[in-house]
């Protein structure tokens, strides 16, 4: 009964969302809107610099490491168990797949910033 509650909430929620999004006045976007202002004056350089892709990717990958990392630390608690076999077992396979997560990532160049 509780599943199915939850289930219902959660659908209910997610269709008002939608609805509520195609609701919404679709919001116009004028050039004056999108053109910096700097007090008055005419800008003195672009605001619209060039981002570099391979930085995005790189520090999308130092994000996602970092949250397996994190799921790491607290594993011993999580688990709820004192087989300390388990616990290694269970820790060893994580850092196995973010070895080899990283090895693969190495091997397809997403690591290196020439451009």
């Amino acid at each position: 009964m509780n599943l199915m509650l939850a289930l219902l909430t959660n659908l209910t929620l997610a269709t008002l969302l939608v609805i509520i999004a195609f609701w919404l006045p679709q919001l116009n976007v004028y050039s004056e809107k999108t053109s910096p202002y700097e007090c008055g004056f005419d800008p003195m350089g672009s605001a619209r610099l060039p981002f570099s892709m391979k930085f995005f990717l790189v520090a999308i990958t130092f994000l996602l490491f970092d949250l397996e990392i994190a799921l790491l630390l607290p594993l011993p608690w999580a688990s709820q168990t004192t087989n300390l076999n388990t616990m290694l077992t269970m820790a060893l396979l994580l850092i196995f797949l973010l070895a080899v997560s990283l090895a693969y990532e190495w091997t397809q160049k997403g690591l290196e910033w020439t451009e």
